[in-house]
């Protein structure tokens, strides 16, 4: 999701070298080849974008992913990018049944970047027989973020901490049984505030030293950590 560049700019100035001191030692990123393993060669890749976004913040991500080698990747713009995560978990549902209907694949892998990971949490939650493998949440606010009160939309009040959406989403698992998840953050993010909402309990997390917000998804080290990820052969994993 994008802020003011001014206030952005203003907060970047004045907690950069207190973020950079405590920012924790960045996950080594694995390289990975182009060759992909049969295991996930047929799964379809989603990815999902933030407030405010569009396909195009996800393009990037988009090519390496099918540079890479894989082999059928859609992005998702949503009718109201700035609108409810309710809303936005429908139309990832009625993308996944698109991509799944023309792909003969039985399951989606997604990425999402930013308050698409609320939605993808939502569409998850809501459907119980959702046909996702694997989900990674890149920057998501998963607890909330104080910068939603520089938003607006529906989005906005959902993202606020402590709200409805937010109580209800995190109440409960917090991601159904047999879907493998992780997270990625960067140290210096202002727009998930604090930083530790972009993680979720029992659930594998990389923090990449330092992109911005919108930088991680032009990284190379996010771009590896996805798809090593996407790659693993077996994921065991517990989410409460």
């Amino acid at each position: 999701m994008r802020l003011a560049a001014s206030v952005g700019a203003t907060l970047i100035v004045a907690g950069w070298l207190s973020l950079v001191a405590a920012a924790p030692a960045a996950s080594p990123a694995p390289r990975a080849t182009a060759t992909h393993t049969s295991a996930r060669a047929h799964v379809p890749v989603v990815l999902v974008p933030g407030w405010f976004d569009t396909a195009r913040e996800l393009a990037a991500l988009r090519i390496s992913l099918l540079r890479a080698g894989v082999p059928y990747v859609e992005t998702l713009t949503f009718e109201e990018p700035t609108g409810s995560n309710r809303r936005h978990a429908e139309e990832i549902d009625s993308v996944v049944e698109q991509v799944l209907a023309e792909t003969g694949a039985s399951e989606v892998d997604i990425v999402a970047h930013s308050m698409g990971g609320l939605a993808t949490r939502w569409y998850l939650k809501t459907r119980a027989d959702a046909p996702v493998r694997r989900a990674v949440f890149i920057a998501s606010p998963h607890r909330g973020t104080r910068s939603a009160l520089l938003a607006w939309g529906d989005g906005r009040e959902e993202m606020l901490p402590e709200s409805e959406f937010l109580r209800s989403l995190n109440g409960g698992a917090l991601l159904p049984d047999g879907v493998a998840a992780m997270t990625i953050s960067t140290p210096i993010d202002t727009h998930v505030l604090p930083g530790e909402s972009a993680t979720l309990p029992g659930v594998e997390d990389h923090t990449v030293c330092c992109p911005t917000h919108q930088g991680l998804l032009r990284s190379d080290d996010v771009f590896y950590l996805v798809l090593d990820f996407l790659d693993r052969t077996a994921t065991t994993a517990t989410h409460r």
